[in-house]
């Protein structure tokens, strides 16, 4: 008898097999680095996670540093200075913070760095500022007028970041690639009614895959031209996630999608541009 899960599926064998899927490069999405105040993350520095992605088949990570989260001062040090240092296959997303905006700035960060950084990366539930907000107007009307992606944390629930916080942003901005971070964990269904209504809203897996089958829901549902790769590295196991998506019920055309087509597609249409080249 196999000892395989989906042994039908070569990608799913071959990861079983060497532990990593050489035949299918994987693109990131949501990833962070460095120290978090309050918490202590074993293999959180760039070094680290370097090894991380390498011995998992990580080709693309988009992050955003925690201190470029919290940290006003060492924010766009923090998610530059690795992306200069490492190229390609880092890429930032600057971090907003919400509890202190200004706009000016950091738009005058992503203008003058527009190899290393591919959007920006909302923490509005921590913040305590909702999506929507008029202070973070002007973060948006650039996103929106580059064409460029928001990460945002989503959780269900929440006032800041919830479904309809997603729907409201959204409906404004067209031209964002809307990456649901956690895709409104636990509200299944309003994010799925999210990527059917707005053909710019993403679902990303970080997360989710600790409630087995919602992710072969989401495959049933809205397919998966849609889903994103995410992992909240170093947070959560790269290996684990990529063992979720081996074993879920979708065809090894949706493993493709999911861990690199979709990726691929964002990325060369920023590459395009100038967006997030490495360069």
């Amino acid at each position: 008898m196999s000892t395989y899960i989906n042994p039908e599926s070569a990608l799913a064998r071959e990861f079983w097999e060497k532990g990593k899927l050489e035949s299918c490069p994987i693109y990131d999405f949501h990833g962070h680095m460095h120290e978090m105040f309050g918490g202590w993350l074993p293999a959180g520095e760039p070094e680290q996670m370097l090894d991380t992605m390498n011995r998992a088949g990580i080709k693309s990570f988009c992050f955003s540093s925690h201190l470029a989260l919290y940290c006003v001062e060492a924010g766009e040090t923090a998610n530059l200075e690795p992306v200069r240092r490492f190229g390609n296959p880092l890429h930032a997303y600057l971090g907003v913070q919400a509890f202190a905006p200004n706009a000016a700035r950091d738009i005058a960060a992503l203008e003058a760095n527009r190899s290393a950084y591919v959007g920006c990366k909302f923490l509005c539930d921590y913040h305590k500022v909702a999506l929507e907000d008029e202070s973070l107007a002007a973060y948006w009307e650039y996103l929106n007028e580059n064409r460029l992606l928001a990460l945002c944390h989503t959780w269900g629930g929440s006032p800041f970041d919830g479904p309809a916080n997603i729907r409201a942003i959204a409906e404004r901005y067209p031209n964002v690639s809307i990456i649901m971070g956690h895709s409104c964990h636990s509200r299944w269904d309003q994010a799925i009614q999210l990527v059917k209504d707005f053909p710019n809203v993403y679902i990303e897996l970080t997360a989710v895959l600790d409630d087995r089958g919602i992710l072969d829901r989401f495959v049933k549902e809205v397919g998966s031209d849609h889903i994103l790769f995410g992992t909240d590295l170093p947070w959560f196991s790269t290996h684990h996630a990529i063992g979720c998506i081996c074993d879920a019920e979708m065809t090894d055309e949706d493993r493709h999608n999911i861990f690199h087509r979709n990726g691929e597609r964002i990325m060369a249409d920023l590459n395009a541009r100038g967006w997030g080249t490495g360069a």
